[in-house]
């Protein structure tokens, strides 16, 4: 008998950072703060309007593209949100969670050869999906602690072999939020190009402090050259279900759905349908901010009485904290440390970077239940 060697695609891909904390969550009986999903319920009027549609038979194949109901539900959301009328037919794609949207916007977009611009500390799919194309990422740092985009050095990176760029507001990890002046330098840096963008939104609705969300879809000249990419999973307390969406212009979106249709082909079709009903009140999405933001308020409240030092958290369901006060350990060692002898798990941002960039800072996820935030609180309170 005799098995074949592959000769990897992804050879310097092994277990995550994210399987390795939880795993060691587990081993301690640590609160687990790393990996960034609730550990509560969604609403049970959606989970309803789910089992609904099975009950009503609604469990073959649906279009490929996405429910029709969906797809115009969304189409009208961004509209309404961001002044952008995408067409429900040709301009938006119902896809199975964003890691799969973004992933596919790759493939229909990067050759062999093309470069790709990554902004550092970003999420680890990024650069595999670009490698698994034939494509190069090129990382280019995001300003250190502020993680705000520096556009002289995006500037720089620019080349005749760059295809695309890839960004992320609310931004994972920093939780920083791009704002419009940032949105418009990127616009004009990109107008004498032809450079798509992807735009990671999936924290589109997770905004504090009364900023509002800066979508590529309320700037035209972006929106043009854009795929925008969100997570239906991250607005609704459903990360298991696995459904985002992509909205696109109609030559982008053509190009999109010739991957889509021969990597899923379809998604989910009840949970389609569920979500279409559930997405006729806005009030779920239009509340989040304020839902989010009390439980921030309440872990950086219990935060401030440790060593840790907080920095902004303007977006997204994540905090990062500097622990230099604390321990002289590597970002992977505090966080190791912090779990088997603190019993609160964390993620090192270092992971978020390209061979590691050692700040001292570690990341907490705050979309738990209020007594989970309280116990990890509790323990938290040695440091």
């Amino acid at each position: 008998m005799r098995t074949p060697t592959i000769e990897s695609r992804l050879p310097q891909v092994g277990t995550t950072i994210f399987t390795v904390m939880s795993a060691l969550a587990q081993q301690h009986g640590a609160v687990n703060l790393g990996q960034g999903f609730p550990d509560f319920d969604g609403d049970p009027r959606l989970l309803d309007a789910v089992t609904g549609a099975m009950k009503r038979g609604l469990n073959q194949y649906p279009p490929m593209t996405g429910v029709p109901a969906l797809r115009e539900a969304v189409a009208a959301k961004i509209a309404t949100l961001y002044g952008h009328a995408y067409d429900p037919g040709t301009e938006i794609t119902i896809t199975a969670g964003a890691t799969q949207a973004i992933i596919t916007a790759v493939l229909a977009i990067v050759h062999p050869g093309d470069e790709v611009i990554v902004l550092d500390p970003c999420y680890d799919s990024y650069e595999p999906n670009i490698v698994l194309a034939g494509g190069t990422a090129v990382h280019v740092p995001l300003t250190p602690r502020t993680f705000r985009p520096d556009f002289e050095r995006i500037r720089a990176a620019l080349s005749p072999r760059t295809r695309a760029i890839i960004i992320n507001t609310p931004h994972n990890p920093s939780a920083t939020v791009w704002t419009e002046a940032e949105m418009q330098q990127l616009a004009a840096l990109l107008r004498p190009t032809d450079v798509f963008v992807i735009a990671d939104e999936v924290y589109e609705h997770m905004v504090f402090d009364g900023q509002r969300h800066e979508s590529v879809a309320r700037h035209p000249e972006l929106a043009a050259r854009s795929f925008i990419v969100s997570s239906f999973g991250k607005t609704y307390h459903v990360t298991g279900w696995k459904v985002g969406y992509v909205a696109a212009p109609a030559p982008l979106t053509a190009e999109f759905r010739k991957v889509h249709q021969f990597n899923v082909f379809t998604v989910n079709t009840p949970v389609q349908h569920g979500l279409a009903e559930y997405m006729a009140d806005p009030a779920p999405y239009l509340e989040l901010p304020a839902f989010y933001q009390r439980k921030r308020d309440l872990f950086r409240a219990g935060l401030a009485a440790t060593r840790l030092k907080l920095l902004p958290s303007a977006g997204s369901y994540f905090q990062s904290v500097d622990y230099s006060a604390v321990s002289d350990l590597s970002e992977e060692g505090f966080c190791r440390w912090l779990t088997s002898e603190i019993g609160v798990a964390a993620i090192p941002v270092s992971v978020f970077y390209a061979g590691g960039f050692e700040q001292k800072l570690a990341r907490f996820c705050f979309a738990k239940k209020d007594e989970t935030l309280q116990r990890a609180l509790e323990r938290l309170a040695k440091l």
